[in-house]
């Protein structure tokens, strides 16, 4: 701004000139730079005024019109906050080959309460006690009438549930949201789906984590961001699957079984379409780990997958290619199979007489230790170790499982050639049935180790082979023999053209031994035999039936019949038209006309 002199020099000696007092000059300059001055400060006050009312406006008008917003919304409930509901929103669905849900999420709620917020605390412990009988009432009153301030009641509960509550009126009693893990089809395939916990969590949102199974395994995945929440397909057939636990526990119950497994494979993809162990449990209210016994006595025990066992003369199909692969034998050549044969204090004997002599195919149909044997002494320890190792039998299953992860096969360090002719039989050595069905699914195959799979595959697996399909084609010949005139008859399906090899070993002590009384009996089989697809292995835990007023205890007697009625319900569910064996000519006689 320009300031203009109080005493311009010019003016005053205008005055001066004409006789006026240049002090008036002076004066008047000052009043008027004083005008000046005012007038611009009221239009800056005024300015400001203006622009705060703008902003006052403004603000009442937000506060007014949120005001307004809520008080015409539906009352709620607080909502998580963004982190924690990003991390529950993140954790996708599960679902079966033809997109079943097995595992989903389910909004809930927590249960919480301010024992200083509440009115009457000794009708909320009792109501409480009333709506939920697992909560002890007494413990309840003196947790409402003491000293502290915050006390979880309920990690999750049922609508009706939270209703029976909220209508006991208390303020002291509170609920937040948050999400649950749900297995709509309850325990079915319960040990495969594993089951999930909450991790970090709040009163209004909870992280959920996997705690087992695929839920475990696939953890990272199912709560990972980048994934959008897509669903995580699985092999497995809900309706097979279903269909699978309830014959397998009709089974276990008939034949008096501590316990009971199964593997259904796909033999070219390596998918498992069913797996189940028993007893099993419900994931949606999963047990807790035991604290003493053996862990077998658990529900959570998955004998499919955690089982290691000696499982007898499933083994000796192995034997027979190995040795067929290494052009020492032919299904026609004779062994030798007088015995017993001793080895210090231990001998090897057969179960019945065979004579002093036998084939190789009839040694494998009848089920022959001795002559098993035999020809197990001719391929030798390494060569043997080599092919067992071939078909994965050295190292755990290879299977989106944490629990198959840490569950290797038992074997001796020192491989004698005592080892080699019992473990030739079945004996010495402890595997999974998973181990047992991927190593059969490779005789089904061809002669390719696939890996066994819990994802849902469009294309086969082309895997290492480990025996020609020629050594392959005659195992599987033999082992429809087992079927039809050897140890398994009570396995043909018709129809389904099933070729398998039972398997009945002594259980072994945890103090070293073996039990007389208690077995494992198992049925490993392959159908239909003439185009395999399937393998499929039963295994039952201390089987025992009484049928012609003897105790069986035998696979041909507990796990084959099992096995047998599980081909023939799961056949048609998996799409296998029964083969019909082409009827001979009718007996038609033309008659003359004549």
């Amino acid at each position: 701004m320009t300031r203009t002199p109080l005493r311009p020099l010019a003016r005053i000696l205008e005055a001066r000139s004409r006789g006026v007092n240049p002090d008036v000059i002076e004066r008047e300059n000052m009043r008027l730079r004083h005008e000046e001055m005012r007038d611009t400060s009221r239009a800056r006050a005024e300015g400001r005024l203006l622009v705060l009312g703008a902003v006052f406006f403004c603000a009442f008008s937000v506060v007014g019109l949120r005001m307004g917003g809520m008080a015409s919304s539906v009352p709620e409930e607080p909502r998580a906050s963004a982190s924690g509901a990003g991390i529950e929103a993140q954790r996708g669905d599960i679902i079966d080959r033809d997109g079943r849900i097995l595992a989903t999420n389910m909004e809930t709620y927590s249960l919480y309460a301010h024992p200083h917020q509440m009115i009457y605390p000794e009708v909320a412990a009792r109501e409480l006690a009333r709506i939920f009988p697992e909560l002890d009432e007494d413990s309840l009153k003196r947790r409402f009438t003491g000293n502290g301030k915050f006390y979880w009641i309920r990690r999750t509960m049922s609508p009706e549930q939270r209703q029976a509550v909220h209508d006991i009126g208390d303020p002291g009693l509170l609920f937040g949201p948050r999400d649950m893990r749900l297995y709509p089809n309850g325990p079915i395939a319960g040990h495969i789906l594993g089951g999930t916990s909450y991790g970090t969590q709040d009163v209004r949102w909870a992280e959920i984590k996997g705690s087992a199974g695929v839920e475990h395994y696939f953890d990272a995945a199912l709560r990972d961001p980048a994934n959008g929440g897509a669903p995580l397909q699985l092999s497995i057939d809900l309706t097979v699957q279903a269909a699978l636990e309830q014959v397998l526990d009709g089974g276990m119950k008939l034949m008096n079984s501590k316990g009971a497994a199964a593997v259904l494979m796909d033999i070219h993809t390596g998918e498992i379409i069913s797996m189940a162990s028993l007893p099993d449990f419900d994931p949606n209210d999963r047990p807790h780990l035991p604290t003493s016994g053996h862990p077998d006595d658990s529900p959570l025990f998955d004998r499919a997958v955690q089982g290691v066992y000696e499982l007898g003369s499933v083994f000796k199909p192995f034997t027979i290619a190995d040795s067929l692969e290494l052009g020492l034998v032919s299904p026609d050549s004779m062994i030798d199979i007088r015995g017993p044969i001793t080895w210090g204090r231990f001998r090897i004997r057969d179960d019945h007489y065979l004579g002093t002599s036998a084939d190789v195919t009839k040694i494998l149909v009848e089920s022959s230790n001795i002559g098993t044997a035999r020809i197990s002494q001719m391929i030798g320890a390494q060569r043997q170790q080599e092919f067992l190792r071939k078909l994965g039998l050295f190292d755990p299953a290879p299977v989106e499982l944490s629990e198959a992860e840490v569950t290797k096969p038992n074997y001796q360090s020192n491989w004698s050639e005592l080892t080699t002719m019992t473990v030739s039989y079945g004996h010495g050595m402890s595997v999974t049935p998973l181990h047992l069905a991927t190593a059969y699914a490779a005789i089904a195959n061809g002669g390719r180790l696939i890996q066994p799979t819990l994802l849902k595959r469009e294309t086969p697996q082309v895997g290492e082979r480990v025996m020609s399909e020629n050594t392959a084609a005659t195992v599987r010949r033999m082992l429809r023999l087992v079927v039809t005139e050897g140890t398994a008859s009570f396995g043909d399906v018709p129809g389904y053209d099933v070729g398998g090899k039972t398997g009945t070993a002594n259980k072994l002590k945890p103090s070293g031994g073996y039990y007389e009384d208690k077995t494992i009996g198992t049925f490993a089989s392959i159908f239909p035999i003439r185009d395999p697809k399937y393998a499929l292995v039963v295994m039952l835990d201390e089987p025992s039936t009484h049928i012609y007023g003897q105790d069986r205890r035998t696979a041909g007697w507990t796990a084959v019949p099992v096995a047998a009625e599980l081909i023939r319900r799961i056949g048609p569910l998996l799409g296998l038209r029964p083969y019909i064996e082409p009827a001979s000519g009718a007996a038609i006689t033309q008659a003359s006309s004549h």
